[in-house]
């Protein structure tokens, strides 16, 4: 990858994160940074001087590297491991010291890891390896903080765990912190600034809400993106859209499910296969539904992870479901957070919608909220919804009702 007019700068206690397409030229970046990579033209400058007139062990003192996925290395114990950050500070043959020790269970007890510190590095989970591999750098006691997208393969608590890590290093330890992501998300949460890069070029450059823009996202991943600001936290989020619409012909009519917690990603892909147009909503971003619903390219209303639904998303998912022709509600399990989810389906009734309630488990046994949750169920029934035992009869059901007069279908 060749990299052009690539110009940046990272301050101390400044977390600042790349984004960008496969191939665009992020880690070529972070390896030209290193010195894994050198430049035909350009400089690297760490206060002031050229990185190259350095030597490794030198810039070793000052700059370490994270990999995206740490290198499982045989008969080594994690505290052996992070000691290997050591070794810049150490001369030929010789071993660590006391103080060299202290360092290193300074690192592992600010990572979480001392606790590991006996076992086995090829042991760990993928969270507990990087929190290591990132445990060693710190024990070189640099300056600067390369990550190669760290939350690489990661589930979503260890992807919150090393990040609320790497924040607390820019906050509390002043390091300066380059980071390359995959995830909008995570970028816009805890970073400083943001680099939108694409072929080797910065597209866009600067703080989270100047960079992160529909427009700037568009122009750097080649797809339709909404950026939204959370209503309570005030921290942006952006959700991809999809860009595929099923042809005409195919499209038997619209349906809207309401759905979460993984209860309606079977409803949801046997409508899509039978032919039916799908919206769904609201659902969380992260939550396995909304992964299931932008895979099968349905139409979704979100709310930013672990949030509680706002306003402006419910009055989005009213707007969804006036439009729609039969609305499926899936047993989702009711806590307050989704209880605008029920009062959604109430209104599907109020305004003449079909809608089928999939009965699956007792609503008292998924009810969080001292019985608001059962309430509103009962007052659906009590409106005229139609219960299915599950999600075969949901189906027979909703072919049913798409044939009567008023629902709104494909001519």
């Amino acid at each position: 990858m060749i990299l052009e007019d690539v110009e940046l700068r990272v301050n101390p206690g400044e977390a600042v994160g790349i984004l960008g397409p496969n191939g665009a030229g992020k880690t070529t970046l972070l390896r030209a940074i290193s010195k894994a990579l050198k430049p035909k033209l350009g400089v690297v400058l760490l206060d002031g001087r050229d990185i190259y007139s350095m030597s490794e062990k030198e810039l070793a003192r000052e700059m370490a590297v994270v990999p995206q996925t740490p290198s499982a290395i045989p008969n080594f114990t994690v505290l052996e491991i992070v000691l290997m950050g050591r070794n810049p500070f150490l001369r030929r043959l010789e071993l660590e010291d006391k103080r060299d020790l202290a360092i290193a269970r300074e690192a592992m007890e600010l990572t979480g890891t001392w606790t590991l510190a006996e076992r086995s590095f090829t042991e760990l989970s993928g969270g507990e390896r990087q929190k290591v591999t990132i445990a060693r750098a710190l024990a070189q006691e640099p300056r600067v903080l390369l990550l190669d997208e760290p939350t690489l393969h990661l589930d979503v608590s260890s992807q919150i765990d090393i990040m609320d890590l790497v924040r607390k290093l820019c906050d509390q330890k002043r390091l300066a912190v380059l980071s390359v992501f995959h995830d909008f998300n995570l970028a816009a949460r805890y970073c400083d600034k943001i680099i939108l890069m694409n072929s080797g070029r910065v597209l866009s450059a600067g703080r989270p809400q100047d960079t992160l823009t529909t427009e700037n996202l568009s122009k750097t991943f080649g797809v339709q993106v909404s950026v939204r600001r959370h209503p309570v936290t005030g921290l942006l989020y952006a959700v991809p859209l999809s860009t595929s619409k099923p042809s005409i012909t195919q499209v038997k009519g619209d349906i809207h499910v309401i759905c979460g917690g993984g209860t309606g990603a079977e409803v949801m892909r046997r409508l899509v296969e039978s032919g039916w147009r799908v919206s769904t909503g609201v659902l969380n971003i992260l939550d396995s539904d909304f992964e299931s619903a932008e895979a099968l390219k349905v139409q979704v209303i979100s709310e930013a992870p672990f949030s509680s639904i706002s306003e402006e998303a419910s009055n989005e998912n009213r707007k969804s479901i006036a439009k729609t022709g039969v609305v499926v509600v899936t047993d989702f399990p009711v806590g307050y957070g989704n209880l605008k989810n029920l009062e959604a389906a109430d209104y599907a009734l109020e305004i003449g919608k079909p809608t089928i309630l999939i009965k699956g488990s007792m609503i008292g046994e998924r009810d969080f909220t001292k019985g608001e949750g059962t309430a509103y169920h009962e007052r659906l029934l009590a409106q005229g919804a139609t219960v299915a035992e599950n999600v075969d009869e949901a189906l027979t059901l909703v072919e049913r009702y798409a044939k009567q007069p008023g629902t709104k279908r494909i001519v």
